[in-house]
């Protein structure tokens, strides 16, 4: 959970099923878009070494009635996306069309997020900043970011005068149940604003209305890791 404030003087995969939904698929040009979009982002995100090898998984809700996601496949090098390196699922993580490939093993996470109004993309990333705080903070099950212009990057927030909780959960391959414990801390609170959260030894997952508030919100956010952990290298 990721909460704001202002600032005061203080991997399972999905089982498998061996019927294909009948649910029709979202016209064709929407999944080709989304399918660009982020293709792009895995070239970007690869650059600046938070998807490195085949790590990370990003997802877009193509339809919400009848919900579709369109999912990175899992094995994939991020660098290296193609237009056949995606599924397409309903809300019980099934494919819709048949398919050689297999959705993430954190599918899970990217079901429930999607299911909350205005989430409609998760990008999970696994960069070197978030993965050390996530370590070092980890025992406290989160840290605090504040004062920092560049918290205006996330949606809601128009002053530096801001403060951020950052939650960081467990690192666990049962993703059904680190999805349950996500859904029960970070939106159990109706006056919190979540915009992603970390998982310890891990990465972050964050997301947006749409892909590209997604996009902002990761590349926000992976600033604030970076600035707060070369914070403590300088103070320590």
């Amino acid at each position: 959970m990721i909460q704001i404030m202002k600032k005061t003087s203080k991997d399972t995969a999905p089982k498998k099923t061996k019927n294909l939904a009948t649910t029709k698929v979202s016209p064709n040009k929407d999944i080709k878009k989304a399918k660009a979009k982020i293709i792009s982002l895995g070239k970007q995100f690869h650059r600046r070494g938070w998807s490195l090898a085949t790590s990370s998984n990003y997802s877009a809700l193509v339809s919400r009635k009848p919900y579709q996601l369109l999912i990175t496949a899992s094995g994939k090098h991020k660098e290296n996306l193609g237009m056949n390196d995606f599924l397409t699922l309903n809300d019980k993580g099934a494919p819709l069309e048949k398919t050689d490939e297999k959705p993430s093993a954190e599918t899970a996470l990217h079901l429930l997020l999607t299911s909350k109004e205005n989430i409609n993309s998760v990008l999970h990333v696994h960069s070197v900043w978030g993965t050390i705080l996530s370590e070092k903070y980890g025992s406290t099950g989160g840290f605090w970011v504040e004062g920092y212009e560049m918290l205006k990057g996330l949606s809601g927030i128009k002053s530096h005068e801001s403060r951020i909780w950052i939650d960081i959960y467990p690192n666990s391959q049962d993703i059904s149940a680190l999805a349950k414990k996500v859904n029960e801390r970070t939106f159990s609170h109706k006056e919190f604003v979540p915009f992603g959260f970390l998982i310890r030894k891990h990465g972050l997952y964050a997301w947006g209305a749409n892909l590209e508030e997604a996009q902002r919100h990761v590349e926000t956010l992976e600033f604030l890791f970076e600035v707060t952990g070369r914070s403590l290298l300088i103070h320590d």
